[in-house]
């Protein structure tokens, strides 16, 4: 009996391992770059942006780079939700996740999970 091969067409062709998004040149600096390290030292692909061409308009470049990507690290922190990028990023992960089945992976950095998940404390006050 022979079993049903998936076809390229219906499965994601994944470019990247992992996209992280995050906010903040603190985050950049201290944790961003030691998982990225961490991340090549294990010869896992991530998505740098660093490494983009700069032109007008980068975002077709991002949200592709996000629909690519097997995995989006989610770095939260408390200045996280004041960057409309960074909720625009969040967003079209989530569509990935429902519709590519992208895995999402929430890393939070400096904040409890339930001050993302009710809005509150420092993360809340920018809402």
């Amino acid at each position: 009996m022979a079993f049903p091969s998936s076809s390229s067409s219906s499965s994601p062709n994944w470019r990247y391992d992992v996209f992280p998004t995050f906010r903040g040149e603190d985050i950049r600096k201290n944790l961003l770059s030691h998982f990225l390290k961490e991340l090549e030292r294990k010869m896992i692909v991530a998505f740098k942006d660093m490494e983009m061409k700069r032109s007008q308009s980068i975002w077709p470049e991002t949200v592709q780079a996000i629909r690519e990507s097997r995995i989006a690290v989610v770095l939260f922190s408390k200045n996280y939700a004041s960057s409309s990028w960074c909720l625009n990023e969040l967003l079209e992960i989530v569509r990935c996740k429902e519709e590519l089945g992208q895995i999402v992976i929430p890393v939070f950095y400096g904040l409890d999970p339930s001050q993302v998940r009710k809005q509150n404390g420092d993360f809340g006050k920018i809402f």
